[in-house]
């Protein structure tokens, strides 16, 4: 079948890099794009004419949320409360278990993936937490996943997450990991098992991956298997770490090792591994203040740095910086990492906390859109991803530029970064396959399926009074903005008062 889509820009590829194209046409035939420019003189089957509107490749999210945010309870509390959002040393020992039934994590995935949808994420790669499970993913139900995937029509790098250990809260307050290291064992078969199960299916759509979690709850033996399994099985590997100080104190203590030192010696540190986030290394005033020479070590190792800007903003933290990443040779690329998934407003706070790490034009909109769409397909590997031009995949994305609330019209992606959100997407294109159309996924109820998450985060919201090393109930770990009429007010976390 042969389809056109006709906009007022188009966001082609010349060989070199993308182009605007003013006024012109995609057009793809089965999975393939056979025609990127102006007036198509061909047939075609289907035509979509979207006005003032902008098509775009399919947009890439490697560390793509797959469950149900926490973000929006955890991000803003003060010490004191966020000790809390850990499981307690005794819950680890004594009573950890599923909140949710396996059917209920079914549910959550297909609500999270719908929203990736909805959001012009063509290609995902997903994360999502382990905290309200008993210990981390298993093969059935990424299996359960692939399939909801598979339904929609999305693009996915998928693998389950496997830990030996969980962070947590001891008694006293400190913060710790606590392992068991056969779960981690297990969890790395699972992950085999779910690498061939990938493979026999034979989907395009469906690629497997390994996703060890953060790099201080892997065991060193796990690191050093994982690197042993890619490189046999040619699997990328995506590893959370330089994300946070408390990693670096652990790792030096337990392995005498920065994650860059045990990344190397573990041998993770080559072209298959992805790492979310990279904030934490040694140009971060954190942590030395000066460019010691880890840029240019993950540059020469060909690593994928996966920046999250919208959710470390939100985090209070930035990355230093986008510019000094790129000018070394690094390459990058985009994740959504939480709720919601929308590398529009992402790449938007990108581009301007860049401001504040450098200048004005630290990381203007286009480099931003450039690793959104062929960062991540750099990282994946795959050329054939993240551009529009004849024999690429036909995966698009069109974000309509006509609402009134946008206001005027300059350039047409830094006025979609700036004025707008993802939810402008109105269109889009996997493989061929049209997987949203006019704002709306075919087959799936929005309204039921909102109704039906909203349940599940209420039960997710009130388990965590059962982890809280101190037993304070969800209330109290999460009080609302403002008290309701008559109700005692909560200390302010600065004053006390």
């Amino acid at each position: 079948m042969r389809t056109r889509f006709s906009a007022e820009y188009i966001l082609g590829y010349d060989g070199g890099g993308h182009v605007l194209i003013r006024d012109g046409d995609v057009v793809y035939e089965n999975d393939r794009i056979i025609f990127v420019g102006h007036n198509y003189a061909g047939t075609v089957d289907e035509s979509f004419d979207l006005g003032q509107a902008i098509i775009t490749p399919g947009l890439i999210d490697l560390d793509a949320l797959t469950d149900i945010d926490h973000l929006i309870i955890d991000s803003w509390s003060p010490a004191e409360r966020s000790a809390g959002m850990q499981w307690s040393e005794e819950y680890f020992h004594s009573r950890r278990r599923n909140v949710f039934t396996p059917d209920e994590r079914q549910l959550i995935r297909k609500y999270a993936l719908v929203q990736l949808a909805l959001h012009g994420i063509t290609t995902y790669m997903p994360i999502a937490s382990e905290i309200h499970s008993a210990w981390a993913e298993s093969f059935d139900e990424l299996v359960g996943m692939a399939e909801t995937s598979r339904n929609l029509g999305l693009r996915g790098y998928l693998g389950p997450a496997y830990r030996s250990g969980v962070n947590v809260t001891r008694a006293g307050g400190e913060r710790d990991v606590e392992f068991d290291e056969e779960l981690g064992r297990a969890g790395l078969a699972d992950a085999v098992r779910f690498l061939d199960y990938a493979e026999e299916l034979s989907d395009p759509l469906v690629t497997g991956i390994l996703l060890p979690c953060r790099i201080e709850t892997v065991t060193e033996e796990i690191l050093r298997a994982t690197a042993e399994v890619s490189r046999e099985r040619d699997a990328l590997i995506r590893l959370h770490c330089l994300q946070g100080l408390l990693e670096r104190e652990l790792l030096e203590r337990w392995y005498g090792a920065t994650p860059l030192q045990l990344l190397k010696r573990t041998g993770l540190l080559e072209r298959r591994l992805l790492i979310p986030h990279g904030i934490f290394v040694d140009r971060n005033r954190q942590v030395a203040g000066a460019d010691l020479g880890d840029l240019q070590s993950l540059a020469t190792a060909n690593v994928s740095i996966i920046h999250c800007p919208l959710t470390t903003f939100r985090y209070g933290m930035v990355l230093d910086s986008f510019a000094a990443f790129r000018e070394a040779g690094i390459n990058l690329c985009l994740g959504t990492d939480s709720f919601p998934p929308d590398l529009i407003r992402g790449m938007d706070t990108g581009v301007h906390l860049a401001k504040l790490a450098g200048t004005p034009d630290a990381a203007p909109a286009e480099h931003y859109f450039e690793a959104a769409t062929l960062g991540g397909a750099r990282a994946l590997g795959r050329t054939d991803l993240g551009r529009l031009e004849a024999g690429a995949q036909a995966d698009l994305v069109a974000f309509s530029l006509d609402d009134i609330r946008d206001g005027v019209l300059d350039d047409p992606i830094r006025t979609l970064l700036l004025n707008g959100t993802a939810r402008q997407a109105t269109h889009s294109v996997v493989a061929g396959r049209m997987i949203m159309r006019d704002g709306m996924i075919p087959g799936v109820d929005l309204q039921q399926l909102r109704a039906e998450a909203q349940h599940l985060f209420a039960r997710m919201r009130e388990a965590y009074s059962e982890r809280d090393v101190q037993g304070r109930s969800a209330d109290e770990l999460f009080p609302s903005s403002f008290p309701t009429p008559g109700a005692q007010r909560l200390p302010s976390a600065k004053t006390g008062k």
